[in-house]
């Protein structure tokens, strides 16, 4: 409770407040000192620390730039298909890279273009009026103009309306220039509150499709394995089996979700991919983003050996035991060796010896001929040790509730649920943790509510997977206040939505995430996991317990 307090409240860091079991219970006499310590370091720490290497070199040799401004080209500008461009290749960035280092990547881009949008916006919005401007209209008062423009309404399209209709004139000279705000008209505002906010969202959203997406999914492998060693059950290719189905349709429904929140209905009119539908500031804007990509230059050598070991871990990762067919771990004698951490951790200890300049002479090599991929440096600037240590109290405070026998005192308090359904189980862990998740860091709450959900699910005799796995994606959907995660920050900070923008927007987003959670456990989460029967595995660990 203490250290749940602190988390919750951050009255210290996260990372400090999980160094509370390291002291408290070796002085209360629950776990020896060198117990404590081996909680704190643990496989899912080597898996991150080599993701992280690869990550370094992504954003080292801007590899992360060139898929993003590619993506964005092949959208192009029409603002509902650049949302839907941004989204994914955030996603697909999230996947491998953390939310918040994606969120700070992809941001600047796109702001870039949101700032393009509004300069030629502004010259646009010039334009159009000095179009509509004629020698015998009388220039006297507002309120004639505002006449003249409805007058002319048939005559105008949507945009121009949205351009005129809103703006007060004070001087004739300078019709459109709206002091109180820096956007052109309330559709740009609109557009920018749209993007920005979509950033966020694919982030959260990609996050969820790998075991290293975000560190609560590897909170909860770590979690799920200490606590049921036989359960053979989580791996890399059983998550993204489940969970990418699950993010390809929230990615289309939050699509949707801001479209119509920010853009309204007509998606004919801002998701057209004809050239002719094309106003003179999309084009520029496609302009502006092809000049960003060339100025990365041709395809280089390091971006090269990065995008191969990229591809390299994840083919390893899916083939060490696909479960449907004998995985390469099979050719090795002994068994349970090697994980998902081995091939992290040596990929990654790789882009600290393969240099970064070409085996062959060429003129514009490396000027460094002994400069590797990436240095110590770089991957210190990326790895999350507060991450890591909040981890580890959490590994920490679990072992003390299975020495201490608190873990069954708990269970035993929530026999009254008996009664009720998996599903409604489920359901009601989802809300409460995406509620939850909205005030504290997710981490920490996953942290805190892991080992009260398992000890649940074996009261209950369900299995676990069916409460733990919906509970570790909602956790995520803390979407609705600056303060839910990082990305969001980021976001808030560049000062294009409100905090009543995305509490409206987040919660329906919210919304969507449980919905399609709980439609994935339901569905093909059922066969893959076997959630129909309570696993021997959890059987046996409930006997453990209870003596």
């Amino acid at each position: 409770m203490v250290t749940a307090v602190y988390w919750v409240s951050e009255a210290v860091p996260l990372g400090a407040a999980a160094l509370v079991p390291a002291f408290l219970y070796p002085l209360f006499g629950v776990l020896k000192s060198s117990e404590v310590a081996a909680e704190y370091c643990k496989d899912t720490t080597l898996l991150l620390m080599g993701v992280i290497c690869l990550a370094a070199s992504i954003e080292k040799w801007n590899l992360h730039k060139r898929i993003a401004l590619r993506m964005v080209m092949i959208a192009g500008a029409k603002p509902g298909m650049l949302v839907l461009g941004f989204m994914c290749c955030t996603v697909f960035l999230s996947m491998w890279l953390s939310n918040t280092s994606t969120t700070a990547m992809v941001m600047p881009i796109a702001e870039a273009v949101l700032q393009q949008l509004i300069s030629t916006g502004v010259a646009d919005a010039q334009e159009d009026y000095d179009n509509i401007e004629s020698p015998e209209e009388d220039s006297g008062s507002v309120t004639d103009k505002n006449i003249i423009f409805a007058d002319k309404e048939e005559n105008l399209d949507k945009n121009q309306l949205e351009l005129l209709y809103p703006v007060t004139i004070p001087e004739p000279e300078k019709p459109l220039d709206r002091k109180d705000s820096p956007y052109p008209t309330k559709r740009d505002h609109m557009i920018c509150k749209c993007l920005s906010l979509s950033i966020t969202y694919a982030a959260t959203i990609g996050g969820l499709i790998t075991i290293t997406g975000t560190s609560t999914n590897l909170i909860f492998a770590e979690h799920f394995n200490s606590r049921y060693p036989d359960a053979k059950v989580i791996n890399f290719g059983t998550w993204f089996i489940f969970s990418l189905p699950i993010s390809i349709i929230m990615l289309i429904l939050t699509w949707v979700w801001l479209h119509f929140l920010f853009l309204g209905c007509n998606f004919k009119e801002t998701c057209s991919l004809s050239k002719k539908r094309k106003t003179r500031r999309e084009e520029l804007s496609e302009r502006r983003i092809q000049k960003e990509y060339s100025k990365l230059g041709p395809i280089s050598y390091p971006e090269i050996v990065t995008g191969i070991f990229f591809i390299l871990m994840t083919l390893l990762w899916f083939t060490r035991e696909p479960g449907f067919v004998p995985g390469w771990t099979s050719l090795f004698e002994k068994k349970g060796y090697r994980t998902d951490a081995t091939i992290s951790v040596l990929l990654g200890f790789l882009l600290f010896l393969i240099p970064a300049r070409k085996p062959w002479p060429s003129k514009d090599s490396n000027p460094d001929p002994l400069a590797p991929m990436i240095t110590w440096k770089d991957f210190q600037s990326l790895m999350p040790w507060e991450i890591v240590i909040l981890v580890g109290g959490g590994y920490a405070l679990a072992a003390g509730c299975k020495v201490s026998g608190l873990s069954v005192w708990i269970g035993r308090q929530l026999e009254p649920m008996n009664g009720l359904p998996p599903w409604a189980v489920t359901l009601l862990a989802c809300l409460l943790v995406s509620t939850v998740t909205e005030f504290a860091s997710n981490p920490a709450t996953l942290t805190v509510f892991l080992p009260i959900l398992s000890t649940l699910s074996e009261t209950l005799q369900i299995n676990p997977l069916h409460t733990l796995i919906p509970c570790t994606m909602c956790v995520s959907f803390g979407v609705m206040l600056p303060v839910g995660n990082p990305p969001n920050a980021i976001v808030f900070s560049y000062g294009h939505v409100q905090i009543s923008d995305m509490v409206k927007a987040g919660f329906g987003v919210n919304l969507i995430g449980v919905m399609v959670v709980m439609l994935a456990i339901m569905t093909w989460g059922v066969p893959l996991f076997q959630l129909t029967e309570f696993p021997d595995w959890a059987i046996v660990r409930n006997v453990t317990d209870s003596l």
